[in-house]
């Protein structure tokens, strides 16, 4: 779950919200110096699922008793986090074995970035075992799907890099300077900068949708207040006011 500040209130926009922000980038994206994914629509697909193994969860949040209000992505328990994202590339496996490999790869990546070294040996022990378990997976899929690597490998970082802008766009991070988002084939890579100016409008440079401007959306439930207990919170997240949030992107 995402936690987007709103006044004295929080907006709780659920991981699936978010990926669906991350999807309709994915379904934008593509233009003369930027291409569009290949195969489409299983990458699309990839990316708009990418946090499908939150979705459950998010129903039924955890409590962060320092704040009151749902643990954010950010404070979930390492054995959590860990068990949802090795449950979810089998989600998505009966509908697309391609898009479950990317999210397995993207898992993977989030987890190879993640700073171990304060962790306790038990903790080190839960990542190195779903690394080297989900790239079991990742190259046994791979080898039974036929995939091309290179490409495989350039799909991986553009979800990394749409999930990085929707994120960006949902908590007003600003600016977001992303490197090596993949360029066409026999050229350098490119740096992109997503910056902020008023309220839910964003400027990307260099622009990669084929047409201008682009509006994304996604909804979240607004939360007054602190809750002392989980059940109390559920039973406000289930009659929570819903915001629809819309963002625009334009180019620099």
């Amino acid at each position: 779950m995402l936690l987007r500040t709103d006044g004295d209130a929080v907006i709780a926009i659920g991981q699936a919200s978010h990926a669906w922000v991350s999807g309709q980038l994915a379904q934008a994206w593509g233009n003369e110096r930027i291409p569009a994914p290949e195969p489409r629509e299983e990458v699309c697909l990839a990316a708009a699922q990418h946090d499908v193994g939150m979705a459950e969860w998010d129903l039924r949040p955890a409590l962060n008793p320092d704040t009151g209000r749902p643990q954010s992505f950010l404070e979930m328990p390492l054995p959590v986090h860990v068990g949802l994202w090795t449950a979810a590339p089998g989600r998505l496996m009966t509908q697309s074995r391609y898009a479950a490999l990317l999210v397995s790869m993207h898992g993977t990546a989030l987890y190879a970035h993640r700073d171990t070294s304060s962790m306790s040996p038990v903790g080190r022990e839960l990542v190195a075992g779903y690394l080297d378990s989900q790239r079991a997976f990742q190259d046994d899929l791979a080898v039974r799907l036929g995939a091309d690597r290179p490409q495989l490998r350039r799909n991986q970082q553009l979800l990394w890099t749409w999930d990085a802008i929707s994120l960006a766009l949902c908590l007003r991070w600003d600016p977001l300077r992303l490197a090596e988002v993949p360029a066409p084939h026999g050229q350098l890579d490119l740096d992109l900068e997503l910056r902020a100016h008023e309220a839910d409008q964003f400027t990307l440079d260099p622009w990669p949708f084929a047409g201008a401007p682009v509006r994304v959306r996604c909804e979240g439930a607004r939360l007054d207040g602190r809750y002392e207990t989980e059940p109390e919170l559920r039973r406000a997240l289930r009659q929570a006011p819903i915001v629809t949030l819309e963002f625009t992107l334009t180019p620099a």
